[in-house]
């Protein structure tokens, strides 16, 4: 506070006329004089209020220099004659610019500031919602956007060896992502999510497919620290499109028969294994022969080989076994990128119509009406046993399935001779010194 908001000429010993220090706001001057009042140092402000003289006397001259530049602003700006504040109200109004001062703004942006986020808040009170933010921000990196964030995921997952078509489907997935929403990830809510998927058109499954990789890339942020650890992400609150109840199709016993018994050497271990394992296209596309253990009747899908990113152990079944004794079997068990196009191609040439994925869920429905265990089906799938009690039970009889699993090569058969084949460079590096064509396929006893 001002020691005097008036003071008598006795009381400071200086000379007529001369100030310490002259504030100048605009053409308003407004001189500070320094003297002593009992061997203490004063400071007093002068200038005229209404046509009468004030001076005002401040025990350091910081606080008579806020007053100057208070009383100069107001002169310059016409106010000094009809809007004098009381000394209370001066008071605060220093205080709060001393405050402000501190973190380099002015009083009234901070004021204005202070307002806002009160009308924002509502009845909430400021410190309680700083308060909460600093909690939910603690350890947290902000303002990282998501064009940043997409690299850096990326080249994370590809450092776990997951395997190369998750790994493009995931990156096209979020860089268009990225493109739509180039700002920061913590800004993002659910309803933009849900908006920008619905605006991409397709079906639910379609939709659902975009929406998990969006949940992968926003599970990586919170795991870098981009998003509050405690808290479910954006892309998690939202929950997937329902999907209306689908109809598993699947090959008739003798459908499969007639494919085994046309397909070429280099397709009949895709099929075969389709049928009568259950293993994945990509899967299947991913297979080398090494893997394919027919002592030990097994097939072993390594981790990056399983669409689960785990490794799986799928049981050759007797029948199977039959038909891969009739292959030689070196090198990948797809031989080329379009040997799902042959397949399908082939199974139109026979008449036999091709459900989406008939193979794997063929392979699936029979299995559970054979050995009656959803669990163990599920383990040799790799999917869960509540799917599998879902789409797949009792869509065929015990006897179909027995059926099923004596599907043999007639006796004596052996397969046809390949056509024309076109090998991709992978393919042509992985047979190099052993295949020089297609018809180098022979058939073992």
């Amino acid at each position: 506070m001002h020691d005097k908001s008036m003071t008598k000429p006795g009381f400071i010993a200086r000379k007529k006329g001369q100030s310490t220090l002259r504030i100048k706001h605009g053409s308003a001057v407004v001189p500070i004089y320094h003297g002593k009042v009992h061997d203490r140092d004063r400071y007093t402000v002068a200038f005229h209020l209404n046509g009468r003289r004030v001076r005002r006397t401040f025990g350091t001259l910081e606080r008579a220099k806020s007053e100057a530049m208070l009383v100069a602003r107001r002169i310059q700006s016409g106010m000094a004659s009809t809007n004098d504040i009381s000394p209370a109200q001066r008071e605060c109004y220093l205080a709060v610019d001393r405050l402000a001062s501190s973190f380099n703004i002015p009083a009234v942006a901070a004021m204005d500031e202070y307002a806002r986020c009160r009308n924002l808040l509502g009845e909430v009170p400021l410190m309680v919602a700083v308060q909460e933010f600093v909690r939910r921000t603690k350890g947290m990196t902000l303002g990282v956007k998501v064009p940043d964030i997409v690299p850096e995921m990326i080249e994370a997952k590809k450092q776990d060896q997951l395997s190369s078509s998750y790994l493009s489907q995931l990156a096209i997935t979020a860089r268009r992502f990225a493109e739509a929403f180039p700002d920061e990830i913590n800004s993002i809510g659910s309803g933009d999510i849900d908006r920008w998927l619905r605006g991409l058109g397709g079906s639910p499954v379609t939709r659902n497919s975009i929406h998990r990789c969006i949940k992968v890339l926003f599970s990586f942020a919170k795991s870098r620290g981009y998003l509050p650890r405690s808290e479910a992400t954006a892309a998690e609150m939202l929950q997937l499109a329902k999907v209306g109840e689908t109809v598993t199709e699947i090959f008739q016993p003798h459908e499969v028969q007639k494919l085994l018994e046309a397909c070429p050497a280099h397709l009949l271990g895709f099929v075969a294994i389709g049928a009568f394992a259950g293993l994945r296209v990509a899967e299947i596309g991913r297979l080398e022969w090494s893997a394919v253990d027919l002592d030990r009747r097994i097939i072993m899908l390594r981790a990056d080989q399983a669409k689960t990113a785990s490794r799986r152990i799928v049981p050759i079944t007797s029948n199977l076994e039959t038909w891969l004794r009739r292959l030689t079997r070196r090198g990948l068990v797809a031989q080329g990128s379009k040997t799902g196009v042959e397949v399908t191609a082939l199974a139109k040439k026979l008449g036999i119509k091709w459900p989406h994925n008939g193979l794997r869920h063929s392979f699936i429905s029979y299995r559970i009406a054979e050995i009656k265990d959803a669990a163990r089906v599920a383990l040799e799938a790799g999917n869960s046993p509540e799917i599998i009690f879902k789409h797949y039970r009792e869509l065929v009889t015990e006897d179909e399935a027995r059926e099923w699993f004596s599907i043999t090569p007639p006796e004596g058969w052996v397969p046809p001779p390949s056509g024309k084949r076109h090998y991709s460079p992978r393919r042509k590096r992985a047979e190099a010194g052993h295949l020089r064509c297609a018809t180098n396929f022979s058939v073992l006893p």
